[in-house]
């Protein structure tokens, strides 16, 4: 049977690629959940990983929800009672959110198609979103009745500011690349055909450094979004405290100085003193 997330590594870059392209790479069902949880959880503990990329299958980057599923749900008694739906989000899309968020390393989104409703979402958990100019995005869960349950209404403010991110939640009107780069929700489009190429140039950039110090940053990074400052600059003190001690901060300086390029642990964890 074909694998519905296709787990890809070379170097220090993981591809994952959702691969249902027959149901324009819809994310809701449980297997779909549970697979991006494993390779999430998996990619934490493979220290030898510095970027990831993940995009789509086919000519959509994801559809979201599994509409045909949630009208099959609905007719034959859904979830029951109320509470057994706040499980079955809490335990399911939910998670995917929260593990995808806590993420160590670069999450590039290489959107190749259509981005809607869950699958906009998606896209927003990511550090770094590039477009495919074929791209569109549209927070489309009020078109269908139902409200961003896997915490949208958190994640596309952080990406494109209070007023845009409630134009495209209360009308669920999709944008083009052009309209999502011009908002700030990616960070460049590039013609559909250069998409993967552009994504895996940025991923291997990322990747030429080293890992504690891209994990550790990305924390930062993170934390910055809701920290107090004085909170972030004791973190960031003891964070380079780490940092410091590291054989790899001794090698970036030593090649600096010698004028060579840096070789860096491809995992860190002999990267530290003992």
């Amino acid at each position: 049977m074909e694998e519905i997330l296709l787990y890809e590594q070379h170097d220090g870059v993981v591809t994952l690629t959702i691969n249902r392209p027959e149901m324009r790479n819809a994310i809701s069902d449980p297997d779909m959940l549970h697979a991006l949880i494993a390779a999430a959880e998996r990619i934490n503990l493979d220290r030898s990983v510095r970027a990831v990329i993940l995009t789509g299958a086919g000519t959509a980057f994801s559809s979201g929800g599994n509409v045909k599923a949630m009208r099959e749900r609905l007719a034959s008694g859904g979830h029951g009672e109320s509470v057994n739906t706040r499980y079955h989000y809490r335990d399911g899309i939910q998670r995917m959110v929260s593990v995808l968020s806590n993420l160590e390393v670069p999450l590039i989104a290489a959107v190749n198609g259509p981005a809607i409703g869950a699958g906009n979402d998606l896209a927003c958990i990511c550090d770094i979103r590039i477009a495919a100019d074929t791209a569109v995005f549209a927070e489309s869960f009020v078109k269908i009745g139902i409200i961003p349950g896997d915490g949208g209404a958190w994640l596309l403010p952080r990406a494109v500011g209070m007023s845009r991110a409630c134009e495209m939640a209360f009308t669920g009107d999709a944008i083009d690349a052009q309209t999502a780069l011009a908002w700030g929700l990616v960070s460049r489009v590039v013609p559909a055909e250069q998409l993967l190429d552009a994504a895996r140039d940025l991923a291997r950039r990322i990747a030429r450094n080293p890992g504690h110090a891209l994990r550790m940053t990305k924390r930062l990074m993170k934390e910055g979004q809701h920290a107090r400052l004085d909170t972030l600059l004791e973190l960031s003190a003891g964070f380079q405290s780490l940092a410091h001690q590291s054989a790899d901060h001794r090698e970036a300086l030593d090649a600096l100085l010698e004028k060579r390029p840096p070789r860096f642990n491809a995992g860190f964890n002999a990267g530290f003193n003992t």
